[in-house]
């Protein structure tokens, strides 16, 4: 015997549905709103809309934050006479985990060739390991080189660059791993991206502005 499958017309059971996402998930929800299940549960989906909409400027920022950092890591090679590629090249001061991550890069970018393009791991390093790059580990030796792809900061201090990239990090693995994000300074993460993408060039900011639905969400929370 099947059960009858609800019809657009019939609510949905939100005790069942808080159920499957968990009550540890939703009592965050819950608490927020007086126990009132499908205020809960719409807060819940407004958080799952929201995180979206960030997710997808942080995918823009990550592109070009990468190739950004990656360009000036090929014009170091360049400058020192190496003919090797930074990820390859041992003389580079990287770190045991990021040449770890470079290694997981090169070989899932390898699956499908044995002679990926640089592109391919370029796109393989994941955002931690550019967040990383502008680590405080790395002041003396390449920040000074990374400060580069920031023409556009109000100066050269690696934590002008570092702190926002740090916060946004952070919100994408949140984002990432399906956590909430409502209870954020939203705004000032927004302005966040819009202040890194500012450093590497006006353009872009004003570009990833013009898509972004993040300002269309926050002003739309149940």
């Amino acid at each position: 015997m099947h059960s009858t499958p609800l019809t657009a017309t019939e609510p949905p059971d939100d005790k069942a549905v808080i159920e499957l996402l968990s009550p540890d998930r939703m009592k965050p929800y819950l608490a927020a709103c007086a126990g009132d299940t499908t205020a809960a549960l719409a807060l819940y989906r407004w958080n799952s809309d929201l995180a979206a909409a960030f997710f997808e400027s942080l995918g823009h920022l990550e592109i070009m934050l990468r190739n950004a950092l990656d360009a000036r890591l090929v014009a170091r090679q360049q400058r020192h006479g190496r003919t090797a590629e930074w990820y390859d090249d041992r003389k580079v001061p990287l770190s045991g985990k990021a040449r770890s991550d470079i290694a997981q890069a090169q070989e899932r970018a390898g699956r499908d060739s044995k002679h990926p393009p640089r592109g391919k791991i370029i796109a393989e390093l994941n955002f931690g390991f550019w967040r990383f790059l502008l680590a405080r580990q790395y002041r003396a030796s390449l920040w000074p080189d990374l400060a580069g792809a920031f023409p556009y900061a109000p100066n050269r201090a690696l934590t002008t660059v570092e702190e926002p990239v740090k916060r946004l990090h952070k919100l994408r693995n949140r984002i990432a791993h399906h956590e909430g994000i409502w209870h954020l300074p939203l705004k000032a993460h927004r302005d966040d991206i819009q202040t890194v993408l500012g450093f590497m060039t006006p353009a872009a900011a004003a570009w990833v502005a013009s898509t972004s639905r993040i300002d269309y969400i926050l002003a739309r929370r149940p």
